[in-house]
């Protein structure tokens, strides 16, 4: 790598700005359910609550009973029914029941097909993750053609910047993909 403050501060914020589709997709994955009950699933379920939008998680308590079942325990019961509607139009595929206190969602085992289904939304998710990636990758190659056209760095300066921006995104792609192809795993064992 050359010396060149610029250059090592883009170097920096590329792999800072890689981190984000990892984090992002990681985020993402945890909201897709797999067999077993996870409390991330409803992260980012919203309630209409106290006249406007909330998040369930903010609202009260979601933990995890066993493996095939979760548990909200809200901190406002009158919340029940308006918790019970946002999960039915939320499409997680789960069917809340209201005790009068709190609200079980149990986890029924899945299909084959639904199993297909949610490994297509986890590719498309995670091919959009793919995409953010290449699009923080031209932005450093962008950053480098424009230092060498005002001749701020030699022909082989930039080459040897635009092989380091290379190797960063591809180290950044290959764990995208094993994250990807572990998901897709994950969905289709029984």
């Amino acid at each position: 790598m050359i010396e060149n403050e610029r250059i090592e501060e883009m170097m920096m914020e590329l792999e800072e700005k890689a981190e984000n589709p990892l984090t992002a997709l990681d985020r993402d994955y945890g909201a897709i359910r797999t067999g077993r009950a996870n409390p991330r699933i409803l992260d980012r379920l919203e309630v209409e609550a106290y006249g406007g939008m909330s998040k369930l998680v903010e609202l009260g308590n979601v933990s995890a009973l066993d493996a095939k079942c979760l548990q909200i325990n809200l901190w406002d019961k009158s919340l029940l029914k308006a918790v019970e509607k946002a999960i039915l139009q939320s499409n997680i595929g789960l069917t809340p029941t209201n005790d009068g206190n709190v609200i079980r969602l149990v986890f029924p085992d899945m299909t084959e097909e639904r199993r297909r289904e949610l490994v297509k939304q986890a590719k498309k998710t995670g091919e959009e993750s793919k995409v953010a990636m290449r699009n923080h990758r031209r932005d450093g190659m962008d950053v480098i053609k424009k230092m060498k056209t005002a001749k701020e760095l030699s022909e082989d300066q930039a080459a040897d910047c635009e092989a380091e921006v290379e190797k960063l995104i591809s180290k950044y792609m290959t764990k995208l993909e094993g994250i990807i192809s572990a998901k897709e795993k994950e969905l289709m064992s029984i």
